[in-house]
């Protein structure tokens, strides 16, 4: 059965679906989030149903513009709507649901309708919530990876062997690749870094990036960069890399899960597109970073070694303190200001400086330019002497970028407000997720110069009236609310050396 009906593009943020009316669907046999193949002079996709009994007419088609754009769609052409069946994928998911194994060709079959967009969000979401709760074996987390890998793209650099990183997140401020991918192309290592934009917190790599040069590369561009300076930082979503695992992420954001067998395939899959052969991860431990215990960050370690071992790729952990931002600053603007500023100095904040040279050193170390033990003290070298700085520069204008941007000619949001101590004592807690949530206020990451520069640090002696940290706004509105927001949230927690009196009622009486 097919119908030809009359195109309108609506203007809704879905993804590949359309809308029929009622009387189309009935004829067409198809029922709402069911499929149907979309046609227009030989250019198909398979798209998820809603039925409308008075938005859409009888004869017409509503169409998203994701719809539309792979089609080449426009307002009233003529399409062909036939029904499409269930993908077999969708019974493998099913079966991960009830907690058993997939074998290889059947990840890959998912992998396969994921990249085809032939799941609907609520399939989509079932899987990625089966992996949550089921978790996977090794052997399920190679098929996996690998067929994330195989529905996209390859690097294939000349310069081999290539090294990469990877920070698991939850901690804001943590801009080291800004400082690690110059050291480690400066001493001649090869290190394509591909990153993510900000899902939920203040800033992503490739977010501060932007901020200093374009992110945005096709495969053949970001050999071709890499080739030229040894190293790039480039958004990931921007190139065809193992393209599954953005489409993983759109799921997991709004049901605010991270299942870590998804973590560790997500990972491999990305380092194993690029042709990595090494990769040093970060995994910060804290009570709010998405690794909360040692035990918990060992044993995920040990997962992505073994899982590394079995892709060909040597994988070392760097298990990292995560109970407080990396550095001052927190937001795009802020954080590209802070690792220019290192570079310039050769020295800056004392947290974002050791992070990024222990995990510089490391890769340092794997790829001999220094030895066992020494890597931190090169990584430093290379920092203090300026080569980073120039190595920097060099990838800059790579990137499209002004090579000669310095620190200070990066604009910051021009609504600023500090918030000061209520009371003296020591700064004995920061919460990470109450700093990233008034960022997110300000308009961070969207709005580059957004953020929060930290004037204080966990241990710190404060006055009462002493500046605690200052937010910076593109806009008043927004500003507004987060410093509403500061005061609810109370991010900074202050205590004298006494913290509690047992008992609490007096014994003496005179």
């Amino acid at each position: 059965m097919k119908l030809d009906l009359s195109a309108t593009i609506v203007d809704m943020e879905l993804g590949y679906e359309i809308i029929l009316n009622e009387e189309d669907a009935k004829e067409l046999g198809v029922g709402a989030r069911e499929r149907v193949n979309v046609s227009k002079n030989g250019k198909s996709i398979v798209a998820i149903v809603s039925i409308a009994k008075k938005s859409i007419k009888k004869g017409e088609i509503g169409v998203t513009p994701k719809v539309a754009e792979k089609c080449n769609i426009k307002d009233n052409d003529v399409v062909e709507v036939s029904p499409a069946l269930r993908p077999i994928s969708v019974d493998y998911i099913k079966k991960k649901l009830d907690g058993l194994a997939l074998t290889e060709e059947e990840y890959r079959e998912i992998v396969k309708d994921v990249v085809s967009n032939n799941l609907s969000e609520i399939e989509l979401t079932a899987f990625v919530t089966a992996l949550y709760i089921h978790g996977i074996s090794i052997d399920e987390a190679v098929y996996l990876t690998k067929s994330m890998v195989e529905s996209g793209e390859r690097l294939n650099l000349k310069k081999k062997p290539v090294f990469d990183k990877h920070s698991i997140g939850g901690v804001p401020g943590n801009k080291i690749t800004l400082l690690i991918v110059p050291i480690v192309a400066a001493a001649g290592l090869t290190i394509p870094k591909t990153s993510s934009r900000a899902i939920t917190n203040a800033a992503g790599t490739a977010d501060i990036m932007e901020v200093l040069a374009p992110v945005t590369f096709t495969a053949d561009e970001i050999e071709e960069i890499v080739n030229k300076t040894n190293g790039i930082i480039a958004w990931g979503g921007g190139v065809n890399l193992a393209p599954a695992d953005d489409v993983f992420i759109r799921v997991e954001y709004p049901l605010a899960i991270d299942p870590r067998a998804l973590t560790l395939c997500s990972v491999m899959a990305k380092k194993l597109a690029v042709g990595a052969n090494y990769v040093a991860i970060d995994m910060p431990v804290g009570s709010e970073a998405k690794v909360t215990s040692i035990k918990e960050a060992k044993e995920f370690a040990r997962d992505f070694i073994t899982l590394g071992e079995k892709l060909g790729i040597t994988v070392e952990c760097a298990i990292t303190y995560g109970e407080k931002p990396i550095g001052r600053a927190i937001g795009p603007a802020l954080e590209a200001k802070e690792a220019l500023s290192t570079l310039e100095n050769g020295r800056g904040p004392g947290s974002f400086v050791e992070k990024a040279t222990d995990i510089a050193g490391m890769i340092l170390e794997a790829g001999r330019v220094a030895r066992r033990g020494s890597g931190k003290e090169v990584a430093l070298e290379y920092l203090k002497s300026g080569k980073a700085l120039e190595k920097m520069r060099e990838i800059i204008e790579a990137q499209g970028g002004d090579p000669k941007i310095k620190s200070n000619d990066i604009q910051l949001g021009e609504y600023r407000e500090k918030i000061v101590a209520q009371n003296r004592g020591y700064v004995t807690r920061i919460s990470n997720k109450a700093l990233i949530k008034i960022a997110r206020t300000a308009g961070s990451p969207k709005d580059k110069g957004a953020g929060i520069l930290m004037h204080v640090t966990k241990g710190e002696k404060v006055k009462e009236g002493e500046v605690l940290f200052e937010i910076f706004a593109e806009k008043s509105y927004k500003l507004e609310a987060a410093v509403k927001l500061a005061y609810q949230l109370n991010p900074i927690s202050i205590e004298g050396m006494t913290l509690a009196r047992i008992p609490e009622y007096s014994l003496f009486y005179y």
